[in-house]
């Protein structure tokens, strides 16, 4: 059981680890992995934005934390699925940094400038928990929660990804 929102215990459906090296040629293994722990009583969006907070995740290990480190550190990834949640974890060994000053930081940058860089906002729009930890072994541990209302069999036939109206035209 995952305890969230006070004393409400989730029931944890499945749970899956995986250690990763360093690199970007990882990420297909990383999500063909979070692929396998798809439970169809998530909404087909919602399972879709995780995968993109994943893959930002751990993009994000291997272009910054781990930056000019040694391609075997590994990045560790576990995924909890629960009854009305998905909560993913991923730790790094890179150097401790205040996220919510960096969020903020970006917000201010997109009124000056374009350009890359936004994985943390994107992170933080997509989930409705997005932490961060520096763990006694001197690790981050970057926390992503995504609530959900379980779909029944006859719901998941209405779960669509809407196109915005100037794409579907």
């Amino acid at each position: 059981m995952i305890e969230l929102k006070g004393s409400k215990k989730l029931q944890v459906l499945k749970k899956a680890t995986l250690q990763v090296n360093t690199g970007l040629s990882g990420l297909e293994r990383v999500l063909s992995w979070f692929g396998q722990l798809y439970d169809p009583r998530i909404p087909t969006s919602v399972w879709i934005r995780c995968q993109l907070a994943l893959a930002e995740g751990f993009t994000n290990a291997v272009r910054h934390a781990h930056e000019g480190k040694p391609a075997n550190l590994p990045i560790d990834i576990e995924v909890a699925v629960c009854t009305e949640c998905l909560e993913i974890n991923i730790w790094d060994s890179g150097a401790a940094f205040d996220l919510e000053q960096k969020i903020k930081d970006m917000s201010e940058k997109k009124a000056r400038e374009a350009g890359g860089g936004w994985g943390l906002k994107l992170m933080k729009d997509i989930s409705d928990s997005l932490s961060y930890s520096r763990t006694p072994d001197g690790r981050n541990c970057l926390s992503i929660v995504k609530n959900y209302t379980p779909l029944s069999q006859t719901d998941d036939e209405n779960d669509i990804l809407q196109l915005p109206e100037e794409l579907s035209g």
